[in-house]
């Protein structure tokens, strides 16, 4: 059985600045992170273990013992980092950087007169950092929330997306978007990240070539799961994990070819391992491994 790894995979440079930061000695047990730092569970776990906190949001504020704080890779609202400031702590921010690029867009939209529209899912922590600062906002994730635009009234929108969606489905939206007759103008910025759209080529490059496609990452991971869709489209078979350890050796039974993939919050060390044990599997087959 052929084993290949895709061209783009893995832990993107916003996620590693984000984890480079948690883990400054410095901090030592003097941090707490606000929300998940990256949804990845080995990474969240490496960061309690090096004495980092973590509580689950911003209304968990009380529940904060140390004196340094930080945002997570996801952003958050102007208003999420005021209240911690005012409240005594010091606060750091592991933002990425094209996270606040679409906060800035949406901000520059609303000044020039579009009403904001978010593509994406409402309950996300991106999501909810993007409009936090916003006085009023549309969040679209699907085509049955189209019947919200003309409830709104407003003839011309400016429409950003959540950075980890699938291409496809943020393109068809705006599309259909455009073409409601409540809607006079549409200024639309496609804010998927590179990252995000480099992962989604290289899997879809991939699923042309294999049988059986693996796809590491958490299962809270919003791009990770974009990578599986992307596959289910493709009509290969695709299987969710998060460590090698949930591997099944049935899965590759009479496969010629296997394909791993992983979400951009997916260390690289977590994708090795993976990558080694699909090898030991492919031996005791008694399948031949070639590795790529």
């Amino acid at each position: 059985m052929k084993v290949s790894l895709a061209s783009a995979l893995g832990t993107c440079f916003g996620v590693q600045d984000a984890i480079n930061l948690a883990m400054t000695p410095d901090f030592g047990a003097d941090l707490t992170i606000v929300g998940q730092l990256v949804h990845n569970p080995q990474v969240n776990e490496s960061l309690k273990k090096n004495g980092v906190s973590l509580v689950a949001d911003i209304e968990a504020i009380d529940q904060i013992q140390t004196k340094k704080v930080m945002i997570t890779a996801h952003g958050a609202a102007e208003k999420t980092k005021e209240k911690l400031s005012d409240a005594g702590f010091v606060v750091y921010d592991a933002s990425c950087p094209l996270v606040m690029r679409v906060h800035k867009t949406i901000k520059s939209m609303v000044q020039k007169g579009y009403f904001p529209v978010v593509i994406g899912q409402e309950d996300h922590v991106e999501v909810k950092g993007i409009v936090g600062d916003l006085k009023e906002y549309l969040v679209v994730n699907n085509m049955s929330d189209l019947g919200k635009i003309e409830l709104i009234g407003a003839p011309k929108l400016g429409i950003v997306s959540q950075t980890t969606l699938q291409v496809e489905k943020v393109e068809h939206l705006v599309r259909k978007i455009r073409d409601l007759d409540c809607v006079d103008e549409v200024s639309f910025v496609n804010t998927i990240c590179q990252p995000t759209r480099d992962r989604q080529v290289a899997v879809r490059d991939l699923a042309d070539q294999v049988d059986l496609m693996i796809v590491v990452g958490g299962y809270n991971s919003s791009n990770t799961k974009k990578l599986v869709q992307v596959c289910e489209e493709k009509g290969i078979e695709a299987h969710h994990i998060e460590s090698f350890s949930q591997l099944k050796r049935d899965w590759f039974y009479e496969k010629k070819h296997a394909g791993i993939t992983a979400g951009t919050s997916t260390p690289e060390y977590v994708i090795n391992e993976v990558h080694e044990e699909i090898l030991k599997i492919a031996k005791e087959t008694d399948q031949e491994p070639v590795a790529r």
